[in-house]
């Protein structure tokens, strides 16, 4: 699957198989993230994978709209030191995972962080040092079946400019 391809066709998933997502590609989805770019090469992003039913399911209920996560085999929680750019370079490692991801035949659903009212809570579960700030939650698995959750696209012709707005 060549890279045009997976932008155009990937969705987000919000309902997973229980089958266990095998420890190699999930490698592989953060070695995709930490290539994302960067300003000034800072990288200042860490992901913490969650696998563990207890701790998935205490993030997920401190979500308003990500319990679908305590279901998901595998969470992964994107964070980032607290310089100028934070929220941008996380943001790209954060496309990285869910283009990775369904590169690699996985479902993804990027969920909500540093703007959310839970975001310090989700620090605090896992224990990130305070000098990190929560930029996304993202489950991940392999889809219960090939549903599209979010809604269609806006056409190209409504969203593209040339020259002026």
């Amino acid at each position: 699957m060549n890279a045009i391809e997976v932008l155009k066709a990937r969705r987000s998933i919000r309902r997973y198989l229980s089958k266990t997502v095998e420890k190699e590609k999930i490698e592989i989805i953060i070695d995709c993230a930490r290539l994302a770019p960067t300003a000034i090469n800072i990288q200042p992003w860490e992901f913490i994978v969650l696998t563990d039913n207890k701790i998935k399911k205490a993030v997920a209920e401190a979500t308003d709209h990500g319990k679908f996560i305590q279901d998901a085999p595998v969470a992964i929680i994107v964070i980032c030191k607290n310089v100028k750019y934070f929220l941008e370079d996380g943001c790209a490692a954060t496309t990285n995972i869910l283009n990775a991801a369904y590169a690699l035949g996985l479902g993804a659903c990027w969920i909500a962080g540093d703007k959310k009212p839970y975001a310090n809570k989700i620090l605090e579960l896992i224990q990130a040092p305070k000098e990190y700030q929560l930029v996304s939650l993202i489950s991940l698995g392999y889809p219960l079946k090939a549903t599209l959750d979010n809604q269609m696209k806006r056409p190209l012709n409504e969203v593209i400019h040339w020259e002026t707005f």
